[in-house]
């Protein structure tokens, strides 16, 4: 824990800094040395607890774990546009099943749970630490740059924010706009430290920190510490063709194993108080040389895999509510891939709790409603879908034996005022449901289908 010493060190420090001298009360702050950058730097703080459990079906196990866990971050104030930030989080397990333990009848592990810990290390429950933040900003007019470990939110790559601490990476990212209508992304990544992890790791070795799932053979994959990659190139651009319409392109470049590129559309039309809303959006991902590694057996992108998505949705908005349905198709000409540890898909289809990666062949469509009230401090959404996936025996299209399933998911979060500020409380349940009667081995049902899993959230920010 030894940047958490580090912290509890700096922080105090850089917030009071040079208290010990009395400056007279008539004296003039000088808001343009260094100095006053640090002296006038903010503090900020997040507490959270989650507590959660899993109920599978028959004799599969269940699960249940309490995480809590807080950090601090501070940030200086601007100086000629610059700014410096750095940031850490602790997390304790205060009361879980045995996370670690293979159940034996299926064979599986814990999914959901060992996720608000360290997924490498089951069994610790009390130095779950990161250095999370430490980097170096610069903004002038439009154009930001920043320098160093980071939290961005990009399609392939995201916070994925459903655990104890989302995904972070290290690199540099730069944003900014070339006129009113048109804004674009740019960065280059070389270190990622995935939800759920104490670690950084490079680029490379991100990838299979999670399950690997099997390959088109039907093999356990073995890609995790096999894989070559110098990092991640990211190019972004969103443009506003006309009022109601945008534009936007993502392309992302890992190095040797894959690329990603992505296209979407955006409508919105407001008729008196409704909005009503549309988007398309098509995905294609290609191999790089050998998809990371000469040897199949060790490679994560196979050569011979292609894989093209359709996106849909439309929906209908009214003050405080928002409904939409939404479509999702994976052509048979191979698997969506993207590192689990990076982030969530982009999917409109998807809902909390299960994911379409390492899929082929896929329809799935899905309902959303969101609705806000008392101010939009009781937030309420719930969803419904149904996902068509081949065979858990078709390895070449179906990387983790996932069948098709029905899945219900309902969130509600709450944020208190007066004096609970900053204090916010949420419930997340979940519910998925195997599709079809044929008969499914242990492996197939345990923490995929026929399982719930439910969530108490509350977090408390200054």
């Amino acid at each position: 824990m030894k940047w958490q010493w580090l912290l509890v060190m700096i922080l105090p420090a850089l917030h009071t800094y040079a208290q010990h001298e009395e400056v007279p009360s008539n004296k003039v702050t000088d808001t343009t040395s260094f100095q006053s950058a640090f002296k006038r730097g903010k503090v900020s703080g997040h507490f959270r607890n989650f507590f959660m459990v899993t109920n599978n079906e028959g004799n599969l196990p269940d699960y249940h774990a309490n995480a809590i866990g807080g950090g601090l971050k501070y940030e200086t104030a601007p100086f000629h546009g610059f700014k410096l930030g750095i940031g850490g989080f602790y997390i304790f397990n205060i009361g879980s099943s045995n996370l670690g333990a293979r159940d034996s009848i299926s064979g599986a592990t814990n999914r959901y749970e060992i996720a608000l810990f360290d997924i490498e290390d089951p069994t610790n429950k009390t130095d779950i630490d990161r250095l999370e933040e430490l980097y170096l900003a610069y903004n002038h007019k439009d154009l930001n740059i920043v320098f160093g470990k980071q939290i961005i939110n990009t399609p392939f790559i995201n916070p994925q924010d459903s655990r104890m601490r989302p995904t972070e990476v290290e690199g540099l990212m730069i944003n900014g706009k070339v006129r009113k209508n048109l804004q674009w992304d740019a960065g280059w990544l070389y270190n990622i430290s995935p939800r759920s992890t104490v670690k950084w790791y490079s680029v490379a070795q991100s990838i299979g920190v999670y399950t690997q799932g099997v390959n088109k053979n039907g093999d356990a994959a073995d890609y995790h510490d096999n894989l070559v990659s110098k990092g991640i190139g990211l190019l972004g651009a969103h443009y506003k063709i006309r009022s109601g319409i945008n534009i936007s392109l993502w392309e992302q470049y890992v190095q040797n194993i894959f690329n990603t590129a992505q296209i979407q559309f955006d409508f919105e039309k407001e008729t008196g108080q409704l909005r009503y809303f549309a988007s398309l959006q098509y995905i294609r991902q290609d191999p790089l040389n050998n998809g990371g590694n000469a040897d199949p057996h060790k490679t994560y992108f196979d050569k011979n895999n292609r894989s093209n998505i359709l996106g849909a949705r439309a929906g209908l908005a009214k003050k405080n509510w928002e409904g939409s349905l939404n479509y999702t198709r994976i052509t048979s000409d191979g698997k969506f891939l993207m590192p689990r540890e990076w982030g969530q898909e982009p999917f409109f289809t998807y809902l909390s709790r299960e994911r379409n990666e390492g899929l082929g062949d896929v329809h799935a469509i899905a309902a959303k409603l969101k609705y806000n009230f008392l101010e939009d401090r009781l937030k309420l959404e719930a969803g419904y879908g149904q996902y068509y996936s081949p065979d858990v025996t078709n390895y070449a299209l179906n990387k983790y034996g996932l069948p098709s399933y029905r899945h219900i998911r309902i969130m509600g979060d709450y944020a208190f005022k007066n004096f609970l500020q900053g204090f916010d409380i949420a419930l997340l349940v979940t519910f998925k449901d195997k599709l079809g009667n044929d008969p499914l081995p242990p492996k197939n049902i345990v923490n995929k289908v026929n399982v719930f899993n439910g969530n108490i959230i509350m977090n408390y920010r200054f």
